[in-house]
């Protein structure tokens, strides 16, 4: 990689606030600077406030590099990211990190064409071996693996998905006072531009699994009254549905609804299971979730140990009284 290059990590600062993207992109860069044994710095389009340049020192962030007039940019990722390689030119940048969400998968390739630089989208794991480093992808639903090996010979632009990022900040990060500072480019750039002119959510009723934020999910424990009943309430949640093989094999919905190591692998925020007794096969397809709650009757079933927490109880009792309480709650019948 060479001794003069750095780490250059893009941080979205979505309504000017650091999200858990950004702060798991903050600590994946702080990791990866480990590993390569180079100094790093985060690049932002929005000038960051006192909190959250707080925010950022407590990832370790030596400094902070604030693209001029950057928010009136993010509408048009192929100019921003013209900017962001011409800003990792005058860093010296021999990796420039981007999250794989629209907008960092959409500005990769364009600031790897400018920089005449290699690309890995989806990385998931770096190593630093005798032949160079050895960066590892996992891909279409995580099905597909790759690992590539860099030699350093030309500038690298990576991006990582949020559900290969950690939050967690690893003990040997230190505390900064990351300084700040504005970047215009020397010589004003121009490109022919894709303009965003709105933006629409994904419905979490019909998106991929395993692009899902939070699931529920449903098992053989459930009966078809429960069954609907929990259809209901992940709608008016604005949450993902899932099922075990179990519920699929009866016909209720559709296989790619199926959750588990035949099915979608899914990695969310939050998974609930309702009525999982917990196959291997199962837990398998769900335990790099960040968070899991599980609800079963049975105290000794296997899904338990599994879990971040473990309510024993009757789907049939607990379902009618969480619709009426979420009903209530925004405001529909009870």
């Amino acid at each position: 990689m060479g001794d003069a290059g750095k780490i250059l990590v893009f941080v979205d600062l979505p309504d000017g606030e650091l999200d858990e993207t950004g702060r798991g992109l903050l600590s994946y860069a702080a990791r990866l600077a480990g590993t390569l044994g180079a100094p790093w710095s985060a690049a932002v389009a929005v000038m960051p406030d006192r909190v959250q340049l707080a925010a950022f020192g407590a990832y370790g962030t030596p400094a902070i590099v604030c693209i001029e007039r950057g928010a009136a940019l993010l509408d048009t990722p192929s100019l921003l990211g013209k900017h962001l390689a011409q800003l990792a030119r005058d860093e010296s940048a021999a990796v420039v990190l981007l999250p794989h969400t629209d907008l960092g998968s959409t500005m990769a390739p364009i600031v790897a064409d400018a920089l005449d630089g290699a690309i890995m989208t989806e990385l998931v794991t770096v190593r630093k071996g005798a032949d160079g480093v050895r960066l590892s992808r996992k891909v279409l639903g995580v099905r597909i693996a790759e690992t590539r090996v860099w030699d350093g010979s030309r500038p690298l632009i990576v991006t990582v998905p949020p559900r290969a990022l950690s939050q967690v900040i690893m003990a040997s990060v230190r505390l900064t006072a990351p300084s700040l500072v504005a970047w215009r480019p020397a010589v004003p750039l121009s490109a022919a531009m894709a303009t965003i002119i709105g933006r629409i959510p994904p419905d979490p009723q019909t998106v991929d699994l395993t692009e899902a934020e939070v699931i529920f999910s449903a098992g053989k424990g459930c009966d078809p009254a429960t069954f609907d009943q929990l259809k209901e309430l992940c709608q008016l949640l604005n949450v993902s549905f899932g099922v075990t093989r179990p519920v699929y094999d009866l016909g209720w919905t559709g296989f790619e609804r199926m959750v588990g190591q035949t099915g979608r692998t899914v990695t969310p925020r939050l998974y609930v299971a309702l009525g999982i007794s917990g196959s291997m096969h199962h837990v398998g397809g769900i335990k790099d979730s960040r968070r899991i709650i599980a609800v079963n009757s049975d105290v000794k079933a296997p899904i338990f140990p599994n879990v971040d927490e473990g309510f024993v109880g009757d789907l049939k009792e607990l379902l009618p009284r969480l619709l009426k309480q979420v009903k209530a709650e925004i405001g529909g019948a009870p």
